[in-house]
Formats: C-alpha cells, structure tokens, sequence
C-alpha cells in the first residue's frame, strides 16, 4: 500500500484500501480481504498517518476448544518527518523520509500491527465456560455428570462469599 505524497498541499486527505491478504503477506489465522482507512494529515514539515485496519480471523477459543472467526482490529499512529535521514533518533512512531520523498509504503506498518492485534485470550464468547477438567464435557452445552468434590473446611468462607457475590 503506497501512498503518493508528492504535490499534497497542506491539508487532511482519506484513503480506503481493501485488498487480499496475501499482498500483505499474511497467512494463517486470517483470511478474506482486509480494509485499511488512512486519514492522513499534510504538513510543510511532517505527515501523520493514522491508520484503522479490520481483516476476519480463524481462532480457537483458549477455554473451550471450539474453533470460531472473529474480527481483528487494529489502530495506529505514524508520523513522518521530512527531514535528514541522519538525525535519526529511537522514536517508535516516527519515521524520517527525505524531503523529497514522493510515496510512503505503509504495508509493512498495516501488518506489523494487525499481527499485534491477535488477542492474548481467543475466547469465542466472553462469558465461555471451558471444559470440565475430569470429564472434558463442554460447560456451554450443559451441566457435566462428575461429582462435585468435598471443599476442604479452609475454603468454605471464600465459597460462600464467593456465592454471595454472584447472587448479587
């Protein structure tokens, strides 16, 4: 995804991309087309980019093991500075181009930060009860048939406040 940015005026521009993952170079677990909007923001010295992303995604729930798709979604930052390429510093959004620059190639930005969009949990409904540890009966679907243990003596206050908690 290349943006021209020779003979911009000073002034706010929108861009929609939508493309197939493969020309961002990705693979499993998304799949589909991806949309990108780009509102980018001229400036004599400077452009800022920010960037909103959203591509559809094969998981499976951490909890219950069932696959699902779900939408990820990711935002983001840049801005470029029209400036010597040698006074560079470490900042993590910020990007020098030479004053001359005519395109920004934001592809590798847009996949970089779709791939830190994958959620830590993959979870295919927020409230998802897992599997039974003895059994491995899926919770969604009912009531497993295991025994419900002895809770020891010790922990018989935290249960009960713990079941006054949910009753409220």
């Amino acid at each position: 995804m290349k943006i021209k940015v020779s003979g911009l005026t000073n002034g706010t521009y929108n861009y929609d991309f939508d493309f197939g993952i493969k020309n961002l170079e990705l693979g499993e677990p998304f799949f589909g087309d991806y949309h990108t909007n780009i509102v980018l923001n001229k400036f004599d010295d400077q452009i800022i980019v920010e960037a909103s992303t959203s591509v559809n995604a094969n998981f499976i729930c951490d909890r219950c093991s069932k696959e699902f798709v779900s939408t990820v979604e990711s935002k983001y930052k840049m801005v470029y500075l029209l400036r010597d390429i040698s006074s560079k510093s470490e900042e993590v959004d910020v990007t020098y181009l030479p004053q001359d620059a005519d395109k920004i190639d934001i592809s590798q930005d847009v996949r970089d930060y779709l791939i830190l969009s994958i959620p830590m949990k993959k979870l295919c409904k927020e409230d998802c009860k897992g599997l039974c540890y003895k059994c491995g009966k899926d919770l969604n679907e009912g009531k497993c048939d295991c025994p419900e243990q002895e809770i020891d003596e010790r922990w018989k206050p935290l249960l009960e406040l713990k079941n006054k908690i949910n009753k409220n």
